[in-house]
């Protein structure tokens, strides 16, 4: 009973003590899994304009994201729930959301899914199509009368209402791709960039995929043990195929008039980009989806921008010396928008004569989308248009970039992984307990070690919440390895206490300085070891070269420590018996 007096009261230990209640605070463990957290909402979805407006922090720690508890007062208790109430809500249904962090509930209106239909009835309009005049030898304007189906529009269902969700984390520990799922890029700059460029594309990259309605992003630059420069980017429980495109991309957006350009990507000349249901989206004014001649799905879309007074003046002076056509009841000119992405031909869009001469703010982009049903075509076109958005507010990269390697993990494999892990740590715990006690048949040696060896885990684990480091499998390796260098670290400080008791050798403070002196030895050889995988594989093993550092360091710095002093406390009447 006094050696546990004594163990209380010991400086070391209680520092011990100390820095695991304050990793079990960063922890934040909880029990209660009910409801769903809220990763991220989509722009222009029915979240995004609820009432009133959700703040997702996306750096916040994973218990401190707002969750979902009850939609229309029915209680959403995990994914399934949430799946099950959202497929039954009504097209222009108000709905109400509560959550943990609101007091009042959230106001949201499910946005409608249309199709487009032809009526079997149709409209003739004018149309001016250019011909070859064998008489005059030119090339003349001819006026036709066309037969266009007339199409009408159907719901045929709802909106997703665009909440990113995920299980509720029981912890504040944030979990990497190999474990909560997702993706990973890699990008390599094709041609040599300064470490401003590589800021400036690291920057527009997080806020293409924070329009694009992705969160959870980890978007770091990085660089090999050869020094080339490298982009990171991961997003944790996504798997999207389509954003491989959108990094890739350079993203040069131009509007030209004649091969005059009037205005460029980004916030200098277009200032506003609509994203909302209300003015973009399939355009059915445009004839919507419609099949062509190789029975192709093509759909178009459209969306409503607005460019600055300085891109409106250019735009009027391309325009105000063009002469005009006539179409039916509408006059256009004869020069056509022409949309360039990376110096490729998007679309061309006809311009209405108003525009002739005259600096006006507002435009209209449209653009299509192909696929062999009209699903797929559907889909195609908002996908391209949803990338056309965002890079029109974001602005082209400063360099053109390639993907060097792309990793993708489902969300189910992760789970999987988690679980194996916490197995086979729990599993090594206890059988190097067993080899312990085995070795030095003396419960007051093994002991001590297991405890020491759970106290490192949950002291990592609680630094790891508290810098907010995603753990993923390399991560996890490294947890491993500083777990046991602890272990080599704790048998020299037993085999010294030990040996002392039986040779009249030195004193205990002797021994201990002996034994620490190794220690240190062995923890710098390990850090100096850990710092070139900073910059191995580009950056991919950093997880693992922090986590041992982070480690190593507190096993040498706080647990072995009090492991020595444990040993001290409960040998110590021995050796004075001896004396």
């Amino acid at each position: 009973m006094g050696n546990f007096k004594k163990i209380f009261k010991n400086v070391r230990i209680l520092i011990l003590i100390v820095f695991l209640v304050l990793s079990v605070v960063a922890i934040n463990p909880s029990f209660s899994k009910e409801g769903v957290a809220v990763r991220g909402v989509g722009n222009g979805t029915a979240a995004a304009n609820a009432q009133p407006s959700f703040s997702i922090n996306q750096n916040s720690a994973p218990r401190s994201r707002e969750v979902i508890l009850a939609i229309n007062n029915e209680p959403v208790k995990n994914l399934q729930d949430y799946a099950r109430i959202t497929a039954q809500l009504k097209p222009y249904q108000n709905i109400t959301v509560t959550t943990n962090k609101n007091a009042e509930q959230y106001r949201v209106m499910v946005q409608p899914k249309f199709t487009l239909n032809e009526t079997g009835e149709f409209e003739e309009r004018n149309v001016t199509v250019e011909r070859f005049d064998e008489e005059l030898n030119e090339t003349v304007n001819v006026t036709q009368v066309e037969k266009i189906p007339i199409l009408e529009k159907n719901i045929i269902g709802i909106e997703d209402l665009g909440f990113n969700v995920y299980p509720r984390p029981s912890s504040n520990l944030g979990l990497g791709l190999d474990l909560a799922g997702g993706t990973r890029v890699l990008l390599r700059p094709e041609s040599k960039a300064s470490p401003e460029e590589i800021d400036l594309v690291v920057q527009n990259i997080r806020q293409r995929l924070n329009i694009f309605g992705l969160s959870d992003i980890v978007v770091r630059p990085t660089k090999d043990l050869s020094g080339q420069s490298y982009i990171s980017v991961e997003i944790a429980g996504v798997n999207r195929e389509d954003i491989v495109g959108l990094l890739k991309e350079q993203g040069k957006f131009e509007a030209k008039i004649g091969g005059n350009t009037v205005f460029i990507g980004g916030k200098n000349d277009i200032p506003y980009v609509c994203l909302s249901a209300d003015c973009s989206g399939i355009d059915a004014r445009q004839g919507g989806c419609r099949q062509d001649a190789n029975n192709e799905w093509i759909c178009t879309f459209r969306f409503a921008i607005t460019i600055s007074a300085e891109a409106a003046q250019r735009q009027a002076n391309a325009t105000k010396d063009l002469p005009t056509l006539t179409e039916g009841d509408q006059t256009y000119l004869n020069e056509s928008l022409d949309l360039f992405l990376d110096d490729e031909l998007v679309d061309s869009l006809r311009v209405s004569s108003v525009f002739k001469g005259n600096p006006l703010t507002d435009i209209e982009i449209s653009g299509p989308g192909r696929g062999k049903t009209q699903e797929t075509a559907g889909r195609d076109a908002l996908d391209n248009m949803k990338r056309l958005q965002t890079i029109l507010k974001t602005g082209s990269l400063p360099v053109k970039l390639e993907i060097v390697k792309t990793d993708s993990i489902s969300p189910v494999l992760g789970q999987k992984f988690s679980r194996n892990a916490l197995i086979v740590g729990f599993l090594a715990v206890i059988a190097v307990g067993l080899v312990i006690l085995v070795r030095y048949r003396t419960v007051s040696v093994a002991l001590p070690i297991v405890i020491t060896m759970v106290s490192e885990g949950v002291i990592i684990l609680g630094v790891a919440a508290f810098i907010r480091w995603n753990l993923d499998l390399a991560a996890i390796a490294g947890i491993i390895v500083a777990i046991g260098t602890g272990v080599d670290s704790q048998i020299v400080i037993a085999d010294e206490t030990i040996r002392g008791e039986t040779q009249e050798s030195s004193r205990w403070k002797d021994r201990m300085k002996r034994a620490f002196f190794i220690i240190m030895g062995s923890y710098a050889t390990l850090v100096v070891a850990m710092i070139p995988l900073f910059y191995a594989g580009a950056g991919l093993l950093r997880g693992f070269a922090l986590t041992t550092i982070i480690g190593a360091s507190i096993g040498v710095f706080v647990t072995r420590p009090a492991y020595g002093q444990f040993i001290h406390i409960f040998h110590k009447d021995k050796e004075e018996k001896e004396k």
